[in-house]
C-alpha cells in the first residue's frame, strides 16, 4: 500500500494547495471510521501485525511510534488514527484562545526533499472549544486506546510575560482528557515565542503548569499528567544541554527533540527552492542528522533516566532505529504521513522490530541509547 500511495497518490497532491490537502486526508480518515466497516479496513490495510511495547509515563504502549503535533490539531480524527496501528496520538498546538493563525497560503511542500515548510500560527479552535470536542468524543466511543497527547502553546495575544497563565489554562482545561502534556515553547510561527525556552521563561511555565497538574491530580485522587518540552533545532549544542537540565531539575518529565527548523538546505530542484524560500518552520528529511544528534548530546548530557521522544526526518525504519539507538525511547512523525502515506506506521514498527531481532536487543528499550553507550 504504500507503494501504490508514492505511485498515485503523492502525484496528484503536486496539483493541491498544501494545506487544503491536509484537510481533506484528515476528513477522509474521520469519514473513513464512521462508515460501516471502515475502521475494520483500515486496521486490515495499515495495523502492524507485530507490537514493539515499551513502558513509560505510567502507560504501555503498544509500539514506540506516534504521531506529532500539527498534524491533527483539533482532534478530529482520533480513531482513525488508532486504527493505522500508531502508538499514540498528539494533537494541537492548542492555545488558550481560538486563533486562526496567520495568513495564507502558509504551507509548502519541497518534493524532492521529503520536507515541508509551515507558518501555520498556531491555529486552532482553542482548548474550550477542544475540550467540548474531547468530551464528546470520550463519551461517544470511550478514551482512545491509545495514549492521547496534548501540545501546548502560547496564544498570539498573550503577552509574554503572562505565557505562563495561557499555558496553564489550557492545561486546566484539557486535563482530563490527556495522558501527556507537550509544552511547545519551540515553534518558530508565534512571534517571539522561542524566547520562552530561556530561564525565566520555561520556569514560570513549567512552575504553573505543574502547580494545575498537582492540584488535578489530587481532586481526581490520581498522579499527575507527565510534562515534556519541545525544543527547537536551532540552538546550540550548549543552549540545548541547559535547557533540558533546567527542564529537568524543574519537573519536566521528559524532552521532545525537536520542532521544525528557520535553517534551509541546500535545494537541487527549482521547486524545492521555491518552497524553501518561504518563511515558516521546515520539517521532514532534512531535519533528520540534527534532530538525531539532538538526541545524542541530550543523552549523554542528562543520562539515563530522562525519556527523549525523537521527532525530525523519521521517514523509514532505519530513520527510527538511529533515533532509538541515539537515544530517543519514543518516535513521532508528521510531513513523512504526507509524503508515505498511512502504510507507515506499519512499516516503521515492523521495521524496528526486524532490526531488534537482528542486532539481538530483547526489548525496545534496552536498544535505546545503546549507540551512546561504552564500547
Amino acid at each position: 500500500m504504500g507503494v501504490l500511495y508514492r505511485w498515485l497518490v503523492r502525484p496528484l497532491l503536486r496539483f493541491q494547495d498544501s494545506e487544503k490537502a491536509h484537510l481533506r486526508s484528515l476528513r477522509l480518515l474521520r469519514l473513513a471510521t464512521a462508515l460501516p466497516l471502515g475502521g475494520t479496513v483500515l486496521k486490515l490495510l495499515y495495523h502492524p501485525r507485530h507490537n514493539v511495547p515499551v513502558d513509560l509515563f505510567g502507560h504501555t504502549y503498544k509500539n514506540p511510534f506516534g504521531l506529532a503535533a500539527g498534524m491533527d490539531k483539533n482532534g478530529i480524527a482520533l480513531r482513525g488514527w488508532e486504527r493505522i496501528g500508531l502508538g499514540f496520538i498528539e494533537i494541537g498546538g492548542v492555545t488558550q484562545h481560538e486563533q486562526e493563525g496567520n495568513s495564507k497560503p502558509r504551507m509548502f511542500r519541497a518534493n524532492q526533499s521529503l520536507a515541508l515548510v509551515n507558518r501555520m500560527g498556531f491555529n486552532n479552535e482553542g482548548s474550550e472549544k477542544i475540550r467540548r470536542r474531547l468530551d464528546s468524543h470520550f463519551k461517544r466511543h470511550g478514551r482512545p486506546t491509545v495514549p492521547l497527547w496534548v501540545n501546548i502553546g502560547k496564544s498570539k495575544i498573550t503577552p509574554l510575560d503572562t505565557a505562563h497563565e495561557d499555558y496553564a489554562a489550557t492545561v486546566l482545561a484539557l486535563w482530563s482528557f490527556t495522558d501527556v502534556f507537550v509544552i511547545n515553547v519551540s515553534s518558530p510561527n508565534t512571534p517571539n515565542l522561542r524566547e520562552l525556552q530561556n530561564d525565566d521563561g520555561l520556569v514560570r511555565i513549567l512552575d504553573a503548569c505543574c502547580e494545575v497538574n498537582r492540584q488535578q491530580a489530587k481532586e481526581n485522587g490520581t498522579q499527575p499528567k507527565p510534562l515534556l518540552v519541545k525544543v527547537a533545532p536551532d540552538l546550540t549544542n550548549e543552549q540545548l544541554v541547559h535547557i533540558a537540565l533546567t527542564a529537568k531539575k524543574n519537573h519536566a518529565d521528559g524532552i521532545v527533540v525537536s520542532n521544525t527548523t528557520i535553517e534551509r538546505p541546500e535545494a537541487y530542484h527549482k521547486q524545492d527552492a521555491k518552497a524553501f524560500s518561504q518563511t515558516g518552520g521546515l520539517s521532514g528529511q532534512p531535519l533528520k542528522q540534527r534532530s538525531t544528534e539532538m538526541i545524542s548530546q541530550v543523552r549523554q548530557s542528562v543520562g539515563n533516566d530522562w525519556p527523549i521522544v525523537g521527532v525530525g526526518g523519521i521517514s523509514s525504519p532505519q530513520d527510527a532505529f538511529e533515533k532509538i539507538k541515539a537515544g530517543a525511547t519514543l518516535l513521532q512523525a508528521y510531513s513523512a504521513f504526507v509524503f508515505e502515506g498511512p502504510s507507515l506506521s506499519k512499516a516503521i514498527v515492523h521495521g524496528l522490530k526486524d532490526s531488534l531481532d537482528n542486532e539481538d536487543f530483547l526489548s525496545l528499550q534496552s536498544a535505546v541509547g545503546a549507540d551512546e553507550q561504552p564500547k
